[in-house]
């Protein structure tokens, strides 16, 4: 487990941020029950309201079943137990799809299925099952604005929810690597969001900033037992790492997880600029504590 602080802008002393990531390394024989101690470990109690619905936000980045591309079924399962064994009795899956995706058959052919019957875990589609509705946010945006002058339109059911995105850790040819705030983009943005890769990391800065508005808590449970490494995030040459990671900041869960596949996170923008609007920390070479 890994703590750290952001540093200050005087050079004097860390300031008041920090974030919390947890990692594991697990096993087929207890990868359900380390997931459930993974959550505890990262104290996903502290970031979401058990009062709220809780947002399952999968991640299909290929409906066909490819280690490190999607969300893995164990994943899927042990947060799900974590969850209700934590007093989260309201979950619901939200899937959305993409113009190369099917999120039927995603579902089906990754094995979330039974696990949605077994839990019973309502699934909603954020393209068939919402009303999206034009959302102003509070925070100045860098980029969204432009691309959409004529309103950013969210599904209206994400509102007043907490939410907890299931990445992978893998890369991408767009972002270098993709975790926790790049799993935003298929939930919150409609399938006209490729209009934004030009803005690609200004896109997912602005998506995180209005996470923080709208959801009453926000968390990320990344699986690495198998990485992908190369062109992601669907032609990637499978690692296996045995891995598996969990925080409230979804800035150092993303930076934490580059780190480990090689990369210097401040190098990587959507991650330094998260950090330099102060929606999180990605700086971790102030890491002030590992266990």
């Amino acid at each position: 487990m890994t703590t750290f602080a952001a540093p200050s802008t005087d050079g004097q002393r860390p300031s008041a941020r920090k974030a919390k990531v947890a990692v594991l390394y697990t096993k087929p024989e207890t990868v359900l029950q380390d997931y459930e101690r993974l959550l505890e470990l990262a104290d996903f109690h502290q970031h979401l309201d058990p009062s709220k619905t809780t947002i399952l936000k999968d991640n299909i980045s290929w409906h066909f079943p490819f280690p490190s591309a999607n969300t893995t079924p164990w994943q899927l399962e042990g947060t799900i137990a974590g969850l209700r064994k934590g007093g989260y009795s309201d979950l619901v899956c939200v899937q959305n799809k993409t113009v190369v995706t099917n999120a039927f058959k995603g579902e089906d052919l990754n094995k979330y299925v039974p696990v949605f019957r077994h839990h019973e875990v309502p699934v909603k589609f954020n393209f068939r099952d919402m009303n999206w509705e034009v959302y102003q946010p509070k925070r100045k945006m860098l980029v969204l604005d432009k691309i959409f002058p004529d309103g950013i339109k969210i599904p209206n059911e994400f509102h007043g929810k907490n939410i907890v995105h299931l990445p992978t850790t893998k890369c991408h040819i767009y972002t270098t690597t993709t975790g926790a705030i790049k799993n935003a983009f298929g939930g919150l943005l409609s399938t006209h969001r490729h209009y934004t890769h030009t803005h690609i990391h200004e896109t997912l800065v602005d998506l995180l900033a209005i996470q923080k508005e709208i959801h009453t808590g926000l968390f990320a449970v990344m699986d690495g037992t198998t990485a992908g490494n190369g062109p992601g995030p669907r032609i990637m040459v499978p690692v296996e790492k045995n891995v598996i990671l969990a925080s409230g900041d979804q800035v150092a869960i993303d930076a934490v997880a580059a780190k480990m596949m090689g990369f210097d996170p401040m190098s990587i923008r959507y991650i330094a600029l998260a950090h330099e609007q102060g929606l999180g920390v990605g700086d971790t070479s102030i890491a002030c504590l590992t266990l």
